[in-house]
């Protein structure tokens, strides 16, 4: 799983460099892609085509299944971790979020996003807010389930 949360660096070129424990995740390929926030979103091969699975079956008669197949697929490239531990980030990708030196690196279980350090720092604060998580989080339930009997 991708967890945790790191800073690294986006070189002149590009390249960005993929913490030490995400690599062997990504040893059977990757794919990168536009996020659902001012984020992008790198996945293993497998799960990308779970996701890409998904998204084929939706209804291509629905305006926000399009969208979301916009979105997530004509901004998908694959990537591959160099022999230092880099990725490339395509232009327009890093055009999309104004990126240049420093990247956050967010850990996200079966994907990881990278983030602009002042956008990461913004999704930050707003999660330090209790009073806001208590209800924003309320309907979701996190409980264990009873297994079935």
């Amino acid at each position: 799983m991708f967890l945790g949360n790191y800073q690294h660096n986006l070189d002149d070129k590009g390249r960005l460099m993929i913490p030490a424990r995400f690599r062997e995740l990504l040893e059977g390929g990757a794919f990168i892609t536009q996020g659902f926030d001012k984020c992008l979103m790198v996945m293993s091969e497998t799960y990308f085509k779970q996701v890409y699975e998904r998204i084929e079956s939706m209804n291509l008669a629905d305006p926000t299944a399009r969208l979301l197949r916009r979105l997530i697929l004509s901004n998908a490239y694959p990537v591959e971790v160099d022999k230092v531990g880099r990725i490339l980030v395509p232009q327009n990708l890093r055009a999309f979020l104004e990126m240049e030196g420093e990247a956050i690196v967010a850990g996200q279980g079966e994907y990881f996003e990278v983030w602009k350090p002042a956008q990461w720092a913004e999704q930050m604060a707003s999660l330090q807010d209790v009073e806001a998580n208590s209800q924003r989080f309320a309907t979701l339930d996190l409980s264990k389930t009873s297994p079935a009997s």
